[in-house]
């Protein structure tokens, strides 16, 4: 069987990094993806480094595998018509240009609905095509600070923090492919297509999930705590004597465990400490005392104990460690090629399918004139 989007065709008309790692999944799932760029550089992130890699951005390679690369001039009217001609039998159009660009360029969902009545058109944006903040402009960095997550990021009394990935582009990125799939799943039934309206913003802004939850039910914000949990103790990293290992009790089950194989067990009967909301109330007194434990063993020696007990816990690994994890291997996270650089795999398994051989990121403009001389085009 072939993935579940093949034959489906996707004109993908973003950059950057939401769009286009939208667009990524849907290639993933078997979809034909048509990147368009603009003659002058293409997508913005080609420009993101160094390091480049045979002239390609890092950046870009990161988010674009597996797509055909098309150089269109949007602002010219030869440049719209191929893209409505295109349009008369795709299937997806993404796009993540400002709100209201697509119409300036006559490539709006209402007009290219008249062409293709069956179209999912979604539209990835800072903030929606609604709202006072709707003209604004944005990247992950702005709608992650507007988010009320990173005012809880970093440890109590410093600055908050950036995620070291792009946490906003990443959850816009996702729900819109989800949004896109739930569409096509509704249009077998309907044989129309839609139209998605999804920003950034509100993506992240739904990450939120319990942290909201706690502001709604006691009207304080949460405190900053590093790596710790605000309401699951111990759930946070712990300096050993070489290097940080993060533990992840979650039932009183695992604490026990963890108390008899560290021989911690005075600590079970202790009503300071015998139930997690009892830890979460005491985690000034608990916390030290375990640190100072931590502090004698190295994290390879504490992990080695901890998972033979079964008790969820890992050293902090590194880019260099993960590329290495036998676990990484196994499941072809890491997909390494003689022409190229290694590169990550897609999570996604099908028990009845075969992984697709993805291709690695398109040149500028490297199937343009394959795609063109399929409607018509000449040389």
């Amino acid at each position: 069987m072939g993935l579940p989007l093949a034959g489906l065709r996707v004109i993908d008309l973003t950059q950057d990094f939401a769009g286009p790692f939208c667009t990524m999944i849907l290639a993933d799932l078997g979809a034909e993806v048509i990147k368009i760029e603009k003659p002058d550089g293409g997508d913005e992130t080609r420009a993101w480094g160094p390091p480049f890699v045979n002239g390609v951005s890092y950046y870009f390679l990161s988010l674009n595998r597996g797509k055909k690369s098309v150089v269109l001039d949007l602002r010219t009217r030869e440049g719209q018509k191929i893209i409505r001609k295109l349009v008369v039998d795709a299937d997806i159009f993404v796009e993540s240009s400002r709100p209201g660009q697509m119409a300036r360029f006559n490539l709006d969902y209402s007009r290219l609905r008249r062409l293709n009545k069956a179209l999912v058109y979604a539209s990835i944006s800072s903030f929606g095509q609604t709202g006072p903040y709707r003209d604004r402009l944005g990247y992950d960095l702005i709608a992650f600070a507007m988010s009320g997550i990173m005012a809880s990021t970093g440890e109590q009394g410093r600055p908050p923090i950036r995620m070291s990935v792009p946490v906003a582009d990443i959850a816009a990125g996702h729900y819109a492919s989800t949004a896109i799939l739930a569409a096509l799943s509704r249009r077998l039934v309907t044989g129309k297509g839609d139209y998605i309206d999804l920003s950034l913003h509100d993506s992240i802004v739904s990450w939120l999930t319990y942290l909201a939850s706690y502001y709604f039910a006691t009207g304080k914000e949460p405190e900053r705590r590093g790596s710790a949990h605000p309401s699951i103790v111990p759930y946070q990293a712990f300096r050993c004597k070489d290097k940080d290992l993060v533990l992840a009790i979650g039932n009183d089950h695992q604490w026990k465990n963890f108390c008899h194989t560290t021989s911690l067990e005075r600590l079970i009967m202790d009503r300071r400490f015998s139930t997690n909301p009892a830890r979460v109330r005491n985690r000034h007194l608990l916390i030290p005392l375990l640190q100072q434990m931590f502090r004698r063993k190295k994290a390879k020696e504490w992990h080695k104990i901890l998972v033979q007990a079964q008790v969820p816990a890992t050293p902090v690994l590194s880019i260099r460690d993960v590329a290495r994890d036998p676990q990484i291997r196994n499941r072809r996270m890491i997909i390494k090629s003689n022409s190229d650089i290694p590169r990550l795999g897609s999570p996604m398994r099908f028990y009845k399918t075969k992984p697709k051989r993805t291709t690695s990121a398109p040149r500028l403009g490297q199937h343009t004139t394959e795609i063109l001389s399929e409607i018509g085009y000449s040389s």
